[in-house]
Protein backbone atom coordinates (compact mmCIF):
# COMPACT_ATOMS: atom_id res chain seq x y z
CA UNK A 1 0.00 0.00 0.00
CA UNK A 2 2.52 2.50 1.04
CA UNK A 3 4.98 1.39 -1.83
CA UNK A 4 2.25 2.08 -4.66
CA UNK A 5 1.38 5.87 -2.33
CA UNK A 6 4.96 6.24 -3.11
CA UNK A 7 4.83 5.27 -6.84
CA UNK A 8 1.96 7.98 -7.39
CA UNK A 9 3.45 10.83 -5.74
CA UNK A 10 6.17 10.13 -7.34
CA UNK A 11 4.29 10.54 -10.75
CA UNK A 12 2.10 13.28 -9.80
CA UNK A 13 6.00 14.97 -9.23
CA UNK A 14 6.90 14.06 -12.33
CA UNK A 15 3.91 15.28 -14.20
CA UNK A 16 4.34 18.69 -12.53
CA UNK A 17 7.66 18.69 -13.43
CA UNK A 18 7.39 18.13 -16.90
CA UNK A 19 4.58 20.58 -17.11
CA UNK A 20 6.71 23.39 -15.44
CA UNK A 21 9.49 22.26 -17.62
CA UNK A 22 7.32 22.68 -20.77
CA UNK A 23 5.57 25.56 -19.95
CA UNK A 24 9.80 27.56 -19.23
CA UNK A 25 10.24 26.49 -22.75
CA UNK A 26 7.36 28.13 -23.84
CA UNK A 27 8.21 30.90 -22.18
CA UNK A 28 11.24 30.98 -23.18
CA UNK A 29 10.68 30.54 -26.75
CA UNK A 30 7.76 33.18 -26.93
CA UNK A 31 10.15 36.05 -25.75
CA UNK A 32 13.56 34.86 -27.83
CA UNK A 33 11.19 36.03 -30.65
CA UNK A 34 10.51 39.51 -31.83
CA UNK A 35 6.64 39.40 -32.28
CA UNK A 36 6.44 37.38 -28.85
CA UNK A 37 8.45 40.42 -27.31
CA UNK A 38 6.11 42.96 -29.02
CA UNK A 39 3.04 41.37 -28.14
CA UNK A 40 4.33 41.06 -24.25
CA UNK A 41 5.08 44.38 -24.11
CA UNK A 42 2.29 46.21 -26.06
CA UNK A 43 -0.38 43.89 -24.34
CA UNK A 44 1.21 43.80 -20.96
CA UNK A 45 1.24 47.84 -21.11
CA UNK A 46 -2.26 48.21 -22.55
CA UNK A 47 -3.62 46.21 -19.69
CA UNK A 48 -1.66 47.74 -17.10
CA UNK A 49 -2.83 51.58 -18.01
CA UNK A 50 -6.64 49.77 -18.05
CA UNK A 51 -6.18 48.69 -14.63
CA UNK A 52 -5.11 51.65 -13.16
CA UNK A 53 -7.58 53.69 -15.12
CA UNK A 54 -10.55 51.06 -13.93
CA UNK A 55 -8.98 52.01 -10.74
CA UNK A 56 -9.66 55.47 -11.31
CA UNK A 57 -5.57 56.05 -10.53
CA UNK A 58 -5.01 57.08 -14.18
CA UNK A 59 -6.62 59.81 -16.06
CA UNK A 60 -7.28 63.42 -17.78
CA UNK A 61 -7.18 66.88 -15.87
CA UNK A 62 -6.05 70.56 -16.86
CA UNK A 63 -2.65 70.59 -18.16
CA UNK A 64 0.55 70.82 -15.22
CA UNK A 65 3.05 69.79 -13.79
CA UNK A 66 3.00 68.82 -9.68
CA UNK A 67 4.34 65.52 -8.09
CA UNK A 68 2.85 65.76 -3.90
CA UNK A 69 2.91 63.13 -1.55
CA UNK A 70 0.72 62.41 1.12
CA UNK A 71 1.60 63.16 5.31
CA UNK A 72 3.32 59.44 6.84
CA UNK A 73 3.43 57.49 3.06
CA UNK A 74 4.85 53.86 4.38
CA UNK A 75 1.86 53.86 7.07
CA UNK A 76 -0.56 54.91 4.16
CA UNK A 77 1.10 52.75 1.47
CA UNK A 78 -0.73 49.72 3.13
CA UNK A 79 -4.38 50.80 3.90
CA UNK A 80 -6.74 48.95 2.32
CA UNK A 81 -9.50 50.79 0.50
CA UNK A 82 -11.40 48.09 -0.84
CA UNK A 83 -10.72 44.30 -1.63
CA UNK A 84 -6.97 44.08 -3.60
CA UNK A 85 -7.03 48.08 -3.42
CA UNK A 86 -4.90 50.44 -1.17
CA UNK A 87 -4.59 53.82 -0.74
CA UNK A 88 -2.85 56.32 -3.04
CA UNK A 89 0.44 58.12 -1.76
CA UNK A 90 1.42 60.63 -4.29
CA UNK A 91 -0.29 62.40 -7.04
CA UNK A 92 1.95 63.06 -10.26
CA UNK A 93 0.32 65.65 -13.20
CA UNK A 94 2.48 65.38 -16.32
CA UNK A 95 0.04 67.61 -18.68
CA UNK A 96 -3.00 66.89 -18.97
CA UNK A 97 -1.97 63.17 -17.35
CA UNK A 98 -3.24 62.62 -13.72
CA UNK A 99 -1.94 59.46 -12.05
CA UNK A 100 -2.58 58.57 -8.34
CA UNK A 101 0.72 56.73 -7.35
CA UNK A 102 -0.20 53.30 -4.94
CA UNK A 103 2.75 51.08 -5.09
CA UNK A 104 0.66 48.05 -3.86
CA UNK A 105 -1.92 48.69 -6.90
CA UNK A 106 0.90 49.25 -9.28
CA UNK A 107 2.23 46.19 -7.98
CA UNK A 108 -0.69 43.82 -8.83
CA UNK A 109 -1.42 45.72 -11.74
CA UNK A 110 2.08 44.96 -13.22
CA UNK A 111 1.94 41.15 -12.34
CA UNK A 112 -1.45 40.97 -13.65
CA UNK A 113 -0.04 42.87 -16.96
CA UNK A 114 2.57 40.58 -16.81
CA UNK A 115 0.77 37.32 -16.92
CA UNK A 116 -2.03 38.54 -19.50
CA UNK A 117 0.72 39.66 -21.88
CA UNK A 118 2.59 36.29 -21.43
CA UNK A 119 -0.71 34.52 -21.87
CA UNK A 120 -1.12 36.36 -25.53
CA UNK A 121 2.79 36.47 -26.32
CA UNK A 122 3.21 32.02 -25.81
CA UNK A 123 -0.14 31.59 -27.27
CA UNK A 124 0.51 33.50 -30.26
CA UNK A 125 4.11 32.16 -30.86
CA UNK A 126 2.41 28.45 -30.34
CA UNK A 127 -0.27 29.41 -32.81
CA UNK A 128 2.29 30.59 -35.28
CA UNK A 129 4.40 27.57 -35.22
CA UNK A 130 2.02 25.14 -35.32
CA UNK A 131 4.89 22.31 -35.68
CA UNK A 132 5.71 23.02 -32.23
CA UNK A 133 2.31 22.84 -30.75
CA UNK A 134 -1.15 21.76 -30.79
CA UNK A 135 -3.09 24.77 -30.26
CA UNK A 136 -6.12 25.78 -31.91
CA UNK A 137 -6.48 29.05 -33.70
CA UNK A 138 -8.67 30.29 -30.33
CA UNK A 139 -5.57 29.75 -28.10
CA UNK A 140 -4.57 33.41 -28.14
CA UNK A 141 -8.29 34.66 -27.38
CA UNK A 142 -8.83 32.30 -24.83
CA UNK A 143 -6.26 32.90 -22.76
CA UNK A 144 -6.42 36.82 -22.19
CA UNK A 145 -9.81 35.98 -21.27
CA UNK A 146 -9.30 35.80 -17.75
CA UNK A 147 -7.28 38.69 -17.34
CA UNK A 148 -11.09 40.63 -18.07
CA UNK A 149 -12.00 39.21 -14.68
CA UNK A 150 -9.84 41.55 -12.89
CA UNK A 151 -10.97 44.58 -14.23
CA UNK A 152 -14.87 43.65 -12.83
CA UNK A 153 -12.90 43.13 -9.53
CA UNK A 154 -11.51 46.34 -9.43
CA UNK A 155 -14.01 48.85 -11.17
CA UNK A 156 -17.10 46.08 -11.14
CA UNK A 157 -19.42 48.16 -7.97
CA UNK A 158 -18.66 51.16 -9.92
CA UNK A 159 -20.08 49.99 -13.19
CA UNK A 160 -22.98 48.94 -11.40
CA UNK A 161 -23.68 52.11 -9.59
CA UNK A 162 -23.24 53.80 -12.99
CA UNK A 163 -25.58 51.66 -14.30
CA UNK A 164 -28.49 51.54 -11.83
CA UNK A 165 -28.31 47.95 -10.41
CA UNK A 166 -29.49 48.10 -6.70
CA UNK A 167 -26.31 45.70 -5.93
CA UNK A 168 -27.05 43.65 -3.08
CA UNK A 169 -24.32 42.87 -0.33
CA UNK A 170 -23.90 39.37 -1.89
CA UNK A 171 -23.26 40.28 -5.54
CA UNK A 172 -20.69 42.87 -4.29
CA UNK A 173 -19.10 40.90 -2.08
CA UNK A 174 -18.69 38.68 -4.89
CA UNK A 175 -16.33 41.06 -6.62
CA UNK A 176 -13.58 40.56 -4.44
CA UNK A 177 -12.93 36.91 -5.48
CA UNK A 178 -12.55 37.60 -9.05
CA UNK A 179 -8.97 38.87 -8.30
CA UNK A 180 -7.66 36.06 -6.97
CA UNK A 181 -9.50 33.65 -9.83
CA UNK A 182 -8.29 35.71 -12.45
CA UNK A 183 -4.50 35.19 -11.09
CA UNK A 184 -5.80 31.70 -11.15
CA UNK A 185 -6.93 31.45 -14.14
CA UNK A 186 -4.06 33.13 -15.79
CA UNK A 187 -1.70 30.77 -14.52
CA UNK A 188 -3.81 28.10 -15.51
CA UNK A 189 -4.18 28.89 -19.02
CA UNK A 190 0.07 29.77 -19.36
CA UNK A 191 0.34 26.35 -17.88
CA UNK A 192 -1.95 24.74 -20.38
CA UNK A 193 -0.18 26.34 -23.12
CA UNK A 194 2.91 25.42 -21.97
CA UNK A 195 1.61 21.76 -21.32
CA UNK A 196 0.97 21.16 -25.25
CA UNK A 197 4.47 22.98 -26.64
CA UNK A 198 6.23 19.95 -27.65
CA UNK A 199 10.33 20.82 -26.25
CA UNK A 200 12.03 18.37 -28.49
Amino acid sequence: MSTDSAADGAGVAARIERLLRHTAVAVRGALTRRDGQLLLGVSGLAYFLLYLAGLRHLGFGPAGYEVSVVSNPLTRAFRQVGPFQWEPIALVVVGPVELLVSPLNVLLGAVLASLVGLNLAVSAVAWRGPSACRLGPGAGAVSGLPGLLSGFACCGPTILLVVGVQASAGLLSLFQWLLPLTVVALLGTLLWVGSRVETT
